[in-house]
C-alpha cells in the first residue's frame, strides 16, 4: 500500500513554510531620539522683610554661590549629560523564530498525524508553528523594549537629582535670609 501526497499539498506546505518566515514586523529603533534637556524649573523668591532690590540681588547671588559650593552643581553652566544606556542587542525582529516555529510545527504535524493525513498535518503544523514562533518573538522583543525604556527613564531621573538638590539648597539659603520660596 503506497501513500501518495498530492502535488498541491506539497506546494501548499512549501508556501506556508516560506511565508511563515517572512511575516516580520518592521524593526523599531531602540535608541530614542536625542532627549532635550529637562526644562529649567523656575524658582521664585518673595521678600518678606521689605528687602531692597539691591539687597535681594546680593542675597540671590550669595545664596546661588553657596548652593553651588554645597551641591557641586551650577545650573548657569551648560549641563554635561551622560549618554543614555546602550540599547539591547539580542532583541530583534529578524524572522528567525517564526521560521523555526514553522519548520518545527511542520515536522511535528506530519509526525503526529495519521499516515493518510501527513501532508495536512505538515501544513497545519507549519502554520501554527509559524504563528507561535512569531508571537514568541514579538513578546521577547516587546519585553526587551520595555526594559530599555525603564532604564532610560531611570537614567533621566538620576540626572535630574543634582539639579533638584541645588534648588533645595538655594531655597534653604533664601528662606534663612527672610524670603518665601515659591
Amino acid at each position: 500500500m503506497s501513500r501518495r501526497i498530492s502535488p498541491s499539498l506539497i506546494v501548499s506546505a512549501a508556501l506556508a513554510l516560506l511565508l511563515g518566515g517572512c511575516v516580520v514586523a518592521p524593526p523599531r529603533a531602540y535608541a530614542p531620539a536625542p532627549l532635550p534637556p529637562p526644562p529649567q524649573r523656575t524658582v521664585y523668591f518673595y521678600p518678606e522683610l521689605q528687602q531692597s532690590e539691591a539687597k535681594q540681588d546680593r542675597d540671590r547671588y550669595e545664596c546661588y554661590r553657596w548652593a553651588v559650593r554645597e551641591t557641586g552643581v551650577d545650573p548657569g553652566m551648560t549641563p554635561v549629560r551622560s549618554a543614555p544606556p546602550p540599547p539591547p542587542r539580542a532583541a530583534m525582529r529578524d524572522g528567525t523564530e517564526p521560521a523555526v516555529g514553522a519548520a518545527t510545527g511542520a515536522i511535528a504535524g506530519a509526525a503526529l498525524s495519521s499516515p493518510r493525513h501527513a501532508g495536512q498535518g505538515l501544513v497545519l503544523g507549519a502554520i501554527f508553528g509559524g504563528l507561535l514562533g512569531a508571537a514568541a518573538q514579538e513578546a521577547r522583543v516587546q519585553s526587551a523594549e520595555q526594559r530599555y525604556a525603564r532604564r532610560v527613564e531611570a537614567h533621566q531621573a538620576a540626572q535630574q537629582v543634582p539639579l533638584d538638590n541645588f534648588h533645595r539648597a538655594m531655597g534653604a539659603c533664601m528662606t534663612g535670609r527672610g524670603y518665601r520660596v515659591g
